[in-house]
C-alpha cells in the first residue's frame, strides 16, 4: 500500500498536534525534495536525520531533536512506524547531540558509524568503488541497491551486502531496458571522463569513450615475471644483475614503484606482495597497469601521461620529440596556470616512456616511440581505470 499523501498528513497533523506542523512541513520537504513519500528509504531518512538536518536546515522555532519528533509524527501518521521509529531513537538523540557539543568532524564521524551499522549502505565492490560525488546514474544505482538491501534485512534475510551489491550491480534490469545498474554508471563515468578539460582533449578522448567500455583482458608480463621469479627462486640474486638501463627500470619500478621485491643486503629479495603478483596474472596486469597512471602522482602530471597513452595507444609510430610536443599542445588547453611548455611535460612522459620500454610494452630510442600490442592493451586498461575511478573530494590538506 504506498504511502499517504504528504498534504494530507500535514493537515491531520495540524488538526491533533498544530505545534509540530509547521516543524514537520520543514522537515519533509528537505528529506522528500517534493517527491511522494513512498518513494522514501532507509538510507533517505538516516542520512536527513544524521547528516542533512544537523547541517543545512536551521532549527525555525525548535531545536534539531524537536524537527526530528516532529517528522516522526508525520511518518507514524502515514503508517511509516520503521522510519518513525529512527526519528526519535537514542542513535539519533545521540548524533544530534554530537554535532552540537562536538561540532562537524565529530557529528559526521557519528554518522557515518551509525549508517554502517544500519547495513542498508551498499559497500565498494571489485566491480564498483562509490563515488563521494555522484552524477545521476550513480546516485540511482546507489539508491536502488541500498533499497534492495533494506528489503533483505526487513525480510528477515541473512544478507551478504557484497554479494547482493554485485548481483543488482551486474544483472540486467527490465526496467532499464534490459541494461545493467553497472554499464549505467560506467557509461557515465567514461562520458564525464571524455568531457574533460579542454577541446583538444576531448577531441583526443572521444574516440575513447567507446573503446573503454569493456574491460582488457589480462596480458602475461614477461620482464616482470622473469625478474619476480629470479627474486623468489631462492638464489642470490646481485644487485647489479643485467646492468642495462632497461633492466635498472624495471627493478627500480618492481622495488620502489610495486613493492614486490625488496633490497636483503647486497641481494634482492621477493615479497610477500611480489608472490601474489608472480602467481596471478591478473593481479600483476592490473598493478602493472594503474602503475602507468599513479594516482599518487600531481594532477598534472597525471594529464600528460594519460595524454602521451592516448596517443600510443593505437601502435603510432612517433619521434620523441613529436609525441612531448603533442602531449604539450592537448594537455595547454586544458587551463594551467602557468601556461603549459614543452619542458613541462617532458618529465612526465619520458618517465612513462621509460616504465613502458622497461616492462617490454613499448620499443623506444632517441627517434622512436611506439607500442605493440601488449602495450596498447595496456594503455587501454590504463586509461579504463583512470576513467571509471570514482569521484573524490579534494583535500585541503
Amino acid at each position: 500500500m504506498s504511502a499517504p499523501d504528504v498534504t494530507a498528513l500535514l493537515a491531520e497533523l495540524e488538526r491533533s498536534q498544530p505545534d509540530l506542523a509547521e516543524e514537520a512541513r520543514t522537515a519533509v520537504e528537505w528529506l522528500t525534495g517534493g517527491e511522494p513519500l513512498e518513494t522514501v528509504t532507509q538510507l533517505d531518512v538516516c542520512e536527513f536525520l544524521w547528516y542533512t538536518l544537523p547541517l543545512k536546515v536551521g532549527p525555525q522555532g525548535g531545536d534539531h531533536e524537536r524537527l526530528a519528533r516532529s517528522l516522526g509524527q508525520l511518518l507514524r501518521l502515514g503508517g511509516l512506524d520503521r522510519y518513525a521509529e529512527l526519528c526519535v531513537s537514542p542513535t539519533t538523540v545521540q548524533i544530534l547531540r554530537t554535532y552540537a557539543r562536538e561540532g562537524e568532524d565529530a557529528g559526521t564521524s557519528a554518522y557515518q558509524q551509525a549508517l554502517e551499522a544500519t547495513g542498508v549502505l551498499p559497500p565498494d565492490v571489485p566491480e564498483l568503488q562509490w563515488s563521494m560525488i555522484m552524477g545521476p546514474e550513480e546516485l540511482g544505482a546507489h539508491i536502488a541497491c541500498s533499497a534492495a538491501l533494506e528489503l533483505a534485512i526487513v525480510a528477515g534475510e541473512d544478507v551478504d551486502r557484497t554479494a547482493l551489491t554485485r548481483r543488482w550491480l551486474t544483472e540486467p534490469r527490465a526496467d532499464l531496458g534490459g541494461d545493467s545498474w553497472l554499464n549505467r554508471v560506467h557509461g557515465e563515468r567514461l562520458n564525464r571522463w571524455v568531457l574533460g578539460r579542454g577541446p583538444a582533449r576531448r577531441e583526443l578522448a572521444q574516440p575513447f569513450e567507446v573503446r573503454l567500455h569493456a574491460p582488457v583482458s589480462p596480458q602475461p608480463l614477461p620482464a616482470l615475471h622473469r625478474l619476480l621469479s629470479l627474486a623468489a627462486s631462492g638464489e642470490t640474486l646481485p644487485l647489479r644483475l643485467a646492468p642495462s638501463p632497461e633492466a635498472l627500470r624495471l627493478r627500480d619500478l618492481a622495488e620502489r614503484e610495486l613493492g614486490a621485491i625488496r633490497r636483503d643486503g647486497a641481494k634482492l629479495s621477493i615479497t610477500d606482495y611480489g608472490l601474489r603478483l608472480l602467481h596471478s596474472r591478473s593481479a600483476m596486469w592490473s598493478a602493472v597497469t594503474r602503475l602507468l597512471l599513479a594516482r599518487g602522482e600531481h594532477e598534472f602530471e597525471v594529464s600528460a601521461r594519460e595524454a602521451a597513452l592516448m596517443l600510443l595507444a593505437d601502435g603510432t609510430l612517433m619521434s620523441p620529440a613529436k609525441l612531448i610536443g603533442r602531449v604539450a599542445e592537448v594537455v595547454g588547453g586544458e587551463g594551467w596556470h602557468p601556461a603549459t611548455s614543452v619542458e613541462d611535460v617532458t618529465g612526465p612522459v619520458t618517465d612513462l616512456v621509460a616504465q613502458l620500454t622497461a616492462l617490454g610494452l613499448a620499443f623506444s630510442d632517441e627517434l622512436a616511440v611506439r607500442m605493440d600490442r601488449p602495450g596498447q592493451l595496456a594503455a587501454l586498461a590504463a586509461l579504463r581505470a583512470h576513467a571509471l575511478r570514482p569521484r573524490k573530494y579534494v583535500s585541503s590538506g
